[in-house]
């Protein structure tokens, strides 16, 4: 494709010129409405090339870039560009070697700063993770994509590695700030962005599905932007666990410490799933103690919050508490409406009705995970099966998941909430305690789990502390009683239970 460099015949030059005049005109559009970080990274690289019969061609560097330029921003640029002054029926994207060229000259493009983080850490193994950048091909000529993060040398991607994938789907762009969710995002954005540690370390937690992992990742692409010259490992705390059991038995300790003490940034998912593995949580403790003394970034995702964990030591449970604890509430009807929305733009060729939006915005509450699922079967149905999509429909293609969400409340959210409304921490209300401003609140959130999910009586006296299932029988007894006697904890009970059903 010819991109605009000046090679025009002189009878097209005024008609040319008043192409590229609006093509500045529509980036200048783009960057007042998108922001300067998001114009930057995906639409400064774009150019325009060749405009003929209705039809403008832009040139982009990378596969990846005009996919992502297609997906979020081409039906902005189709309006703005069927406005100027040469009727423009249609635009499209081109894979551009000019364009390309242009990008990795100006260090525009995502792949330049990745590209520089490689110069400044040294040789880094190839890895297999999809991301937004630069290409490779296989001995057989095919086009592979992939985009390394500046892992310390020696890590990769393979069977063997310590490093985790990043998903290329998971940036602050495409992050849907509401107010469950609020504190966490600006935490993130702030430890990303800025040139010194802010907080040490930054503690994410939040049920499944609500973004953590989301968070993280972008922590890691925006991190890894912002200071090539730094060394990020992206790592769960399960693979953790299993690289430093194999250097305990093949006795290479010192390798094992060496990799994750010698990181600028390490962050750790998944943190709850070392609970009550003493010798990786002693290991750590030395690994959190080494990173925080050399005012390296550290940052951890749990399911709760570190005074809620269980099976862990209190002097690492101190220490998790040091920095910046933020929480990710469940989901509003806000919020969950918002992620619905930024997801339907991406699909170019069909327009989802607001009604269907609602509709899932306000039956899938469980978390976003679901929610995008909801829709992504939603838009399947309507692309492969060719039928309009009405809320009727809908109800057919997700009665499935639909089902699920009626109840789908489960033991962890009723003791989180009830330690909530009491004032109390969790572990106080799990713990052996019998006084009664804890073993009150215990028994309500023994009667709630009961009425509000399908678990058996062992199954939810096992999530109180391995209790018996006859504990289980008596509180929900001792409950229902004084509900017919005590208004104020009927009352609390009912807030407790509109609460949880959204």
């Amino acid at each position: 494709m010819a991109i605009n460099s000046g090679q025009v015949k002189r009878d097209d030059l005024d008609e040319h010129k008043g192409e590229a005049h609006h093509w500045q005109w529509v980036k200048d559009q783009l960057r007042r409405e998108y922001g300067q970080a998001q114009f930057d990274r995906w639409l400064q690289p774009v150019r325009l090339g060749t405009v003929s019969g209705g039809v403008a061609s832009l040139g982009v560097p990378t596969d990846f870039i005009r996919d992502w330029v297609e997906r979020n921003y081409l039906g902005r640029i189709r309006s703005l560009m069927a406005a100027g002054p040469v009727p423009i029926a249609d635009v499209r994207l081109e894979v551009c070697p000019l364009a390309a060229e242009e990008a990795r000259t100006k260090s525009l493009s995502p792949a330049a700063h990745v590209n520089a983080a490689h110069s400044a850490v040294g040789p880094v193994p190839q890895t297999d993770v999809h991301s937004p950048g630069s290409s490779s091909r296989s001995g057989d000529g095919a086009r592979t994509d992939t985009w390394q993060t500046n892992v310390p040398a020696g890590v990769s991607d393979g069977s063997d590695s310590l490093g985790g994938r990043l998903e290329p789907r998971y940036t602050f762009d495409s992050f849907v700030v509401g107010k469950s969710n609020a504190f966490a995002h600006a935490a993130a954005r702030r430890v990303a962005e800025s040139n010194t540690v802010p907080f040490n370390p930054l503690f994410l937690h939040g049920g499944v599905g609500l973004g953590k992992t989301h968070l993280m990742n972008a922590i890691a692409w925006e991190y890894s932007r912002l200071h090539p010259e730094r060394r990020v490992l992206y790592i769960s705390a399960e693979k953790f666990m299993y690289q430093f059991i194999a250097s305990v038995r093949y006795r290479d300790t010192m390798s094992f410490k060496q990799q994750f003490r010698s990181v600028d940034l390490l962050m750790l998912d998944d943190f709850q799933f070392i609970a009550n593995k003493d010798s990786t949580q002693e290991e750590f403790f030395h690994t959190f103690n080494a990173l925080i003394e050399s005012q390296k970034q550290l940052i951890i995702s749990a399911d709760r919050s570190p005074t809620d964990l269980q099976g862990f030591q209190e002097r690492l449970v101190s220490r998790l508490g040091w920095g910046l604890v933020a929480d990710i509430h469940p989901t509003d009807y806000e919020l969950r409406l918002g992620i619905l929305q930024s997801k339907a733009e991406v699909v170019t060729d069909l327009t989802i009705p607001m009604d269907i939006l609602d509709f899932l915005a306000r039956k899938i509450t469980s978390n976003v995970r679901e929610l995008e699922g909801a829709l992504n079967r939603v838009v399947a149905y309507a692309q492969l099966v060719g039928r309009p999509v009405t809320v009727e429909v809908v109800r057919e293609i997700l009665a499935d998941l639909l089902r699920a969400n009626d109840r789908k409340i489960n033991i962890d959210e009723i003791q989180k909430a009830v330690a909530e409304h009491y004032n109390l921490r969790l572990t106080e209300m799990l713990s052996e305690r019998r006084s009664r401003n804890i073993a009150r609140p215990r028994q309500v959130a023994m009667y709630l789990a009961k009425q509000l999910t399908q678990r058996s009586l062992p199954e939810i006296g096992r999530k109180f502390s391995g209790r018996d299932h006859t504990t289980v029988i008596h509180a929900v007894k001792r409950i229902e009683d004084l509900r017919r006697t005590d208004s104020t904890l009927d009352e609390d009970i009912t807030r407790l239970m509109r609460r949880l059903q959204g």
